[in-house]
């Protein structure tokens, strides 16, 4: 079953065991994906993310552009099995190649540092996917965990503070641009806001449903259901804390019980991937990139038909990229 994630942090990760002297490459590690692991798991097309914490970095936009930098030379260094992408046709290129294709993405507009000539910089770059907020308000908008004494509340969602009037400025960009909006980590404000001021289908890259799992990093069925009329697709996250808060939350029936609601309340056309992989501790069943089949399985064991399970996987999100890109 070919598939398609919305979301992994590789590259960043990647990163770090650079600075650290470890020769890692996306051919070959241990994180959660590479090459290897890939081509066992039928990867059609990986987005990757150039995650930025903004209270860690004195120069966020330099710091991603070195994230940038190294995610191009890996793609160099593997470009007899996976290339970049810029649009839709590319993907379709590679396919017929036999490659895999990639997507570069950003998490956190805060790298843009308050210019739209930055984010058009960035779309020239090949980005062609931006979450407008990680967990700390950046100028474009706020994310949607609050402080509470110091400590972050997870259970009570932002429904007040959503984007700044240069947010506002800044999705009319991104849909002017061609750049696909995502809305995970955004306050349940924002994300009203995102679907007032837009036209065009945007994502939750790596979100799930919140009357699962009570996490404000989840979606509401009003969520799910206005994604779905707008065209929209969320990805399912692995990480157990999104998935539930009982023992099970790091099984694939977890997962499972996520995507049956979803299909429930938003029909399975807004349903894709995303994973989260190298951005989180990981899950105990699907441990890496390789035992995605093991969920296609199980969904097959859930009664969802063949057409079903491939519009989750892959079929779903590429149409909004041959909308959009």
């Amino acid at each position: 079953m070919k598939l398609v994630d919305m979301h992994c942090d590789t590259i960043s990760e990647l990163f770090a065991k650079m600075k650290e002297g470890r020769a890692d490459t996306l051919a070959k590690n241990e994180l959660h994906i590479d090459i290897e692991k890939m081509k066992k798991g039928d990867y059609l097309l990986q987005n990757f993310a150039m995650f930025v914490n903004l209270k860690e970095r004195e120069d966020p936009l330099a710091y991603c552009l070195e994230l940038i930098d190294l995610y191009y030379s890996q793609m160099k260094l593997n470009e007899e099995v996976i290339a970049p992408v810029f649009c839709y046709e590319d993907i379709e290129d590679n396919r017929k190649k036999g490659k895999m294709s990639a997507l570069l993405t950003i998490e956190e507009g805060g790298v843009t540092s308050g210019s739209l000539a930055h984010l058009r910089n960035y779309y020239r770059l090949g980005v062609r996917m931006l979450t407008l907020t990680w967990n700390h308000e950046n100028g474009i908008g706020y994310p949607n965990v609050t402080l509470k004494d110091g400590k972050a509340d997870w259970h009570t969602p932002n429904t007040v503070k959503g984007l700044t009037d240069f947010g506002l400025e800044f999705i009319q960009e991104m849909e002017d641009i061609g750049m696909i909006i995502d809305v995970s980590h955004l306050s349940d404000a924002g994300f009203y806001q995102v679907l007032e001021h837009t036209s065009k289908p945007f994502v939750a890259s790596h979100s799930n449903a919140r009357s699962i799992c009570p996490h404000v990093r989840n979606l509401t069925d009003d969520m799910i259901c206005k994604l779905s009329e707008r065209g929209g697709v969320m990805g399912m996250n692995f990480f157990p804390v999104f998935l539930g808060e009982d023992k099970d939350a790091g099984t694939i029936s977890a997962i499972v019980r996520h995507i049956l609601h979803i299909r429930n309340v938003g029909g399975y056309e807004c349903i894709g991937l995303g994973s989260d992989f190298d951005g989180i501790p990981g899950h105990d069943e699907l441990k890496d990139s390789s035992c995605m089949p093991l969920l296609a399985e199980a969904l097959k064991k859930e009664g969802l038909a063949n057409n079903e399970i491939e519009a989750i996987f892959y079929k779903n999100v590429l149409r909004i990229y041959k909308e959009l890109l």
